[in-house]
């Protein structure tokens, strides 16, 4: 135990980041892919149910039990939903609707309907491709539909709203307004609350559900049930602990409780270790629990730590399965969606519903588990301080969960220490053009999770001070390079950015760490996310940056791809079989991977990348020479601002490619081409100075010297010492944003008010002085700790209020790192 203590110490005390007003807008738990990623979201760890990044339940619960008292420290109680008015879903229903505006007093109770037509529910557009609308009724742009319901009884305690809504909606009950979003949707069903008024109207006998949805781009869709909120089973017979205490690091997440007379360390530990491919890719948390008594007495303890069927389910109707396990010294629980479809669901707002998720402690002091309803085996082990080693063979996700003891026994006021470890086994991770690849850790197929439980177990002390060092040398750089509030946000973004990877091998071996475009459109190794997350890994890893663009070369070295310029991406994750985004970014994506092929060819000092791709590089070079300077109306990686002609930012990203390109050229020995390509980058420079120019600073775009932007893409002629514009065109723009700051930043340009919290931290970069870049870091800081949002870190937001636009824990704010980038290759 001493041993244990003496870690546990270090990793406490190894340096202080977080002062009282360090606030994340959400917490990372256990992170380990895009799949497994647990988050609380909010200010105390027992304030609230535990959630995936999607925003969906993932509940984790822990209890404390000393002298028979029962505290609970994690996740909170969950409600009991009970279906009041079923979704199409669970059971289908017929409903009036039209697509013609019908005019005033559609939603009324006594509107006559009759004219209108009778659907199937669901309702959605066309291009609904995900197999929802395989009984629905298809709809334009707009719907308004009724839906007649009969109660046997009104007397609900907590009535909501069931509803999967895209785009805009409008809810009425009986007449009364009872939920309205615009603009807004959402990704698949949820829970929203309904207004106090409409929850009044609901009356014994029939009922009339009225609504209207708007579908503004994409695919669209509507479909509305009513729940009832029940309180949660035994809620009221648990205590809280008392959070004392929050440290956030940037391998993990440390909280301090007060149970009574003992105070219990929690400690979320996910060894995100950059420089080992082996123990970032394997798939497997720690909890660590150190307890001591507080009032010098000696006092009975023991810890219940249970994992939600809902980890390894898409939605709370499917069905899990488990199953318990004891070798090697350890106790390992398991459990498992009934039904097994490997890789067969994509999307954005969606979770694995194939593979296994894991529970696991050593014997030593894991002396019960139990699987079965959740709120049972929380009502058991508060009886009874352990539970009764009982598997329930199936089970609803959402109300069944996995748990095991840990018992400490007798707590003195010496430290004790122990531990947990949460894993995943996903089988195979992505299908690869075809081909269906394991996760990297069991790439040769011939490993077991079982063996990487063990290894993880018999690895625990040194893991633990891998993680203690690499959180002091991401705090350390970002403090050195930015100060204190950079540093912080550093460290708040660094769990989030790798854990939106997954690390796979190729067939000949080769490391591919895909991306999945989170909370944006679902697309797996898109190169305008990989771009902007670049500087994190060129910083630590170079490989994980080069495993992300293989895939690109890949797809285009094939003729897979016979465009010529670079593709947007190779699918919707986890299916990377070809570009599935619907518009191309020639420019845009072009100039990204000859940039970053340049970036990767710095940060190795040789030119290895470079020769090997370097045909379909040319070809990239050579679009960009003809169609770069003066970008045609299209897409750049801010699409959601909308296409733009003549985008002076853009235009930079092709002179800084074609730049990369030319140093390339010449270091690989092809002097003639270098010159050639040198002499037409600094005549782009100079035309665009001159086509850019709106006097005090640089516009959007060539024909509007009203506007201004972020000429983010700049910082790179810096980085890359390609020396392309005078230092004074970086100047003026700094000088001028820093007149057009808002409280929670710089806007991204003229246009609207929101930003990009990475672009930012480009921009600063350009600063030529601290205190400048202080001025731009500032109000992100702000932003980051005041977002009313509590969700993982969104990078798209809004500069006047703080709110999130859209977006959330995406890998494109491992662009943090720039500024320390920058002072690395000073």
């Amino acid at each position: 135990m001493t041993k244990l203590w003496s870690l546990a110490f270090l990793l406490f005390s190894s340096f202080t980041l977080v002062a009282q007003n360090f606030r994340p807008p959400a917490v990372p738990l256990v992170t380990v892919d895009p799949y497994t990623s647990v988050w609380s979201f909010g200010d105390s760890l027992n304030g609230s149910v535990t959630k995936h990044w999607t925003g969906k339940p993932h509940p984790m619960d822990g209890l404390i039990r000393v002298d028979g008292k029962t505290y609970r420290f994690l996740g909170a109680a969950n409600p009991q939903l009970k279906t009041i008015v079923p979704v199409a879903k669970e059971t289908g229903y017929t409903a009036k609707y039209t697509v013609s505006d019908p005019g005033e007093n559609w939603f009324k109770e006594n509107y006559n309907s009759a004219a209108w037509k009778a659907g199937q529910a669901p309702f959605g557009t066309k291009d609904r491709n995900d197999n929802m609308l395989k009984t629905g009724t298809v709809f334009p742009n707009e719907v308004w539909y009724r839906r007649e319901f009969t109660l046997t009884d009104a007397n609900l305690e907590k009535a909501g709203l069931n509803i999967f809504h895209d785009d805009d909606v409008k809810v009425y009950i009986n007449g009364i307004s009872a939920y309205e979003c615009s603009p807004c949707f959402t990704g698949d069903y949820e829970l929203k609350p309904m207004s106090e008024a409409a929850r009044k109207s609901l009356k014994k006998g029939k009922n009339v559900l009225a609504a209207y949805c708007k579908n503004g781009a994409g695919p669209g869709y509507i479909d509305i049930g009513i729940v009832d909120e029940k309180a949660p089973k035994g809620g009221n017979i648990i205590l809280s602990a008392r959070q004392t205490g929050f440290e956030m690091k940037a391998t993990q997440t440390i909280y301090e409780f007060e149970a009574g007379p003992v105070h219990l360390t929690a400690k979320f530990v996910a060894p995100l270790i950059m420089s080992n491919l082996e123990l970032l890719s394997r798939p497997v948390n720690y909890v660590v629990y150190d307890v001591k008594s507080s009032d010098g007495k000696a006092h009975d303890v023991q810890i219940l730590h249970a994992v939600s069927g809902l980890w390894a389910v898409n939605d709370y109707s499917q069905e899990v399965t488990g199953k318990s396990a004891s070798a090697n010294g350890l106790l390992m629980l398991s459990l498992n969606n009934k039904e097994q479809k490997l890789l067969a669901r994509k999307g954005d707002d969606v979770r694995i519903d194939w593979g296994q998720a894991y529970l696991s402690a050593p014997t030593s002091y894991a002396k019960s588990f139990r699987m079965g309803a959740s709120a049972d085996l929380i009502q058991i082990f508060k009886e009874n301080g352990k539970l009764n080693n009982v598997f329930q063979e199936i089970g609803n996700a959402a109300s069944t969960s996995m748990a095991l003891v840990l018992d400490a026994g007798a707590v003195t006021g010496e430290n004790k220490s122990f531990h947990a470890m949460l894993g995943y086994d996903d089988g195979y991770s992505v299908q690869y053009f075809g081909k269906n690849l394991r996760p990297w850790w069991n790439k040769d197929g011939n490993k077991t999770i079982q063996n990487e439980l063990k290894n993880a177990e018999d690895d625990f002390s040194k893991i633990l001070q891998m993680c203690a060092e690499t959180d002091k040398t991401i705090y350390d750089d970002a403090l050195k390079a930015g100060g204190k509030e950079y540093a912080e946000l550093c460290v708040l973004a660094y769990r989030q950015a790798i854990a939106a990877h997954k690390l796979v091998a190729d067939q000949d071996g080769t490391p591919l760490f895909f991306s999945k475009e989170n909370f944006s459109n679902g697309s797996i190794g898109t190169v305008d996310i990989t771009y902007p997350s670049a500087p994190l890994f060129l910083l630590y890893n170079p490989v994980l940056l080069k495993g992300m663009m293989e895939p690109i070369f890949y797809y285009s070295e094939s003729g897979k791809w016979t465009k010529p310029f670079a593709a947007h991406d190779v699918g919707t994750y986890p299916l990377a079989n070809g570009q599935t985004y619907g518009e191309d970014m020639p420019v845009e994506e072009s100039g990204n991977m000859l940039i970053l092929t340049y970036a990767i060819c710095k940060a190795e000092n040789n030119n290895d990348f470079a020769k090997k791709h370097w045909k379909v590089l040319t070809t990239w070079a050579n679009y960009l020479k003809k169609e770069g300077f003066d970008p045609a109306n299209q897409l750049c990686t801010d699409d959601f601002a909308g296409h733009l002609a003549r985008n002076a930012n853009l235009s930079i990203k092709a002179i800084m490619g074609l730049a990369s390109y030319a140093k390339m050229a010449e270091q690989l020995g092809d002097t003639k081409e270098a010159a050639e390509v040198n002499a037409l980058v600094k005549e782009f420079a100079a035309k665009w100075m001159d086509l850019a120019d709106s006097g005090d600073h640089y516009a959007l775009t060539f024909d509007n010297k009203n506007s201004w932007s972020q000429k983010y893409n700049l910082v790179w002629d810096k980085l890359l010492a390609l020396n392309v514009f005078p230092t004074t065109v970086a100047e003026k723009e700094i000088n001028y944003y820093l007149t057009k700051q808002q409280p929670f930043g710089l806007p991204l340009d003229s246009r609207k008010t929101y930003s990009k919290s990475d672009w930012i931290v480009w921009t600063a970069t350009l600063a030529q002085n601290q205190s400048d870049f202080n001025a731009l870091i500032k109000p992100i800081y702000k932003y980051a700790m005041e977002t009313p949002d509590r969700i993982p870190l969104s990078d798209w937001h809004e500069t006047v209020n703080g709110k999130s636009v859209g977006f959330r824990a995406r890998s494109v704010v491992g662009g943090y790192w720039m500024k320390v980038l920058g002072e690395r290759w000073k």
